[in-house]
């Protein structure tokens, strides 16, 4: 990938123009455009039917070096000696071993201790980098969009025209920033913020665009932190979800195993610098908020939209104008078992899961053992845990 220019012609650029056009193949008007794809991610679930379609079609894949495969959705957590009972979902798995083979697809199958949720492997890995352009036939690939890069999911009929030509035909999404502000609360983490800018903004708040988190706030966080935020964007009916890369992003992706050597390093830490919304770039939409005075978020609907703070009541229908709004608010209570002005703090908990791409890493479930330290999960709860790789699971248990 060449050096990111800082303008595009005599106008100031955003994080999106500067991916987006550096990696430009082709374009006419009225017709989506034509994108190169750095990095092409693949699971057990949705690259079958593509790998037929290529086998129908007597192609082959264009670029096995810059696909990566594991199996994440079908995978047993725990003894991994047993086979899966599912039928389907273990055909799935041993289809991505066989095609992985005929194509010479690097994969990270279940005995391999690099294997874990794609979007978790990715970054510690070092596969994800700054500048890129990643796809996966998985919607929550907008993961990878904290390390500064372009990252979205795909449909199945993509994924196979990625693998036969390395491109994508994609329209171009308009660029939306979301500005965080104020100092973050104790106790308030990632979690907490993208599902109160999801609360802000709506479920589908972003739709058609791709989003850059900008502020001081998003700059202090972790890169798990920043990945969680990501994440989460598609729940808020985006495209992506980007953040410029930062000294955090330079010294996480260090001595990676995929990641650049020591002699590519500081070459690339300037290169990754330049890719940053210039000063007098302007978004299509922007959204500013002020996290000072947020508390934990509870979702208590039926979508992540419907989210209060913890110290906060279940909506009363009645007291909603909008007709649409108190229509899903009254299907979402009556799903849900609560009635109008519940207080969060009086719903009790059944099943506590903690993992996924979204918190499955180290940083996660460390925040988990210290909240449990000296503490038992009550008789009447039924928690599990997750690691979102193998090395996370190692790293956890040692």
């Amino acid at each position: 990938m060449g050096r990111l220019s800082g303008v595009i012609g005599d106008q100031p650029s955003t994080l999106l123009d500067k991916i987006w056009n550096n990696h430009l193949v082709h374009a006419d008007p009225g017709a989506p455009d034509l994108l190169y794809v750095d990095l092409h991610l693949l699971h057990e679930v949705t690259s079958a039917q593509a790998f037929d379609g290529l086998k129908v079609a007597g192609r082959t894949v264009r670029r096995p070096d810059l696909c990566v495969a594991t199996v994440d959705h079908n995978i047993p957590t725990t003894d991994r000696s047993l086979p899966v009972l599912d039928s389907i979902a273990r055909r799935q798995m041993e289809v991505l071993r066989e095609n992985a083979q005929s194509h010479g697809i690097r994969l990270f199958d279940v005995d391999d201790e690099r294997q874990g949720i794609v979007h978790v492997i990715g970054p510690e890995l070092g596969l994800t980098r700054p500048g890129m352009v990643i796809v996966c036939g998985d919607s929550h690939t907008s993961t990878h969009g904290a390390f500064g890069a372009l990252s979205f999911g795909i449909g199945t009929s993509e994924v196979e025209h990625v693998l036969a030509t390395q491109c994508i035909p994609q329209r171009r999404p308009k660029a939306m920033e979301i500005r965080l502000k104020g100092d973050r609360p104790m106790g308030i983490s990632a979690k907490d913020l993208i599902l109160a800018i999801i609360g802000k903004i709506g479920v589908s708040g972003a739709a058609g665009h791709v989003i850059e988190y900008t502020g001081p706030v998003i700059g202090s966080l972790s890169m798990e932190e920043r990945m969680t935020i990501c994440n989460m964007s598609i729940e808020a009916g985006a495209r992506a979800g980007m953040i410029s890369p930062d000294p955090t992003t330079f010294e996480y992706l260090r001595n990676r195993e995929f990641g650049p050597n020591s002699d590519e390093f500081a070459d690339l830490k300037i290169e990754w610098g330049s890719l940053k919304t210039d000063d007098r770039a302007t978004f299509d939409r922007s959204v500013v908020m002020d996290v000072s005075d947020l508390e934990p978020q509870v979702t208590w609907g039926t979508n992540p939209g419907m989210v209060t703070g913890i110290s906060g009541r279940v909506p009363n229908p009645d007291e909603i104008e909008d007709e649409e709004v108190r229509d899903s608010t009254e299907r979402a209570l009556t799903y849900m078992g609560l009635g109008p002005g519940t207080p969060m703090e009086s719903i009790s908990v059944d099943r506590v899961f903690v993992g996924s791409c979204t918190n499955g890493r180290l940083e996660d479930l460390r925040e988990v053992a210290r909240i449990l330290d000296g503490k038992r999960v009550h008789s009447s709860v039924h928690a599990m845990v997750v690691p979102g790789s193998t090395a996370v699971r190692r790293q956890a248990e040692s």
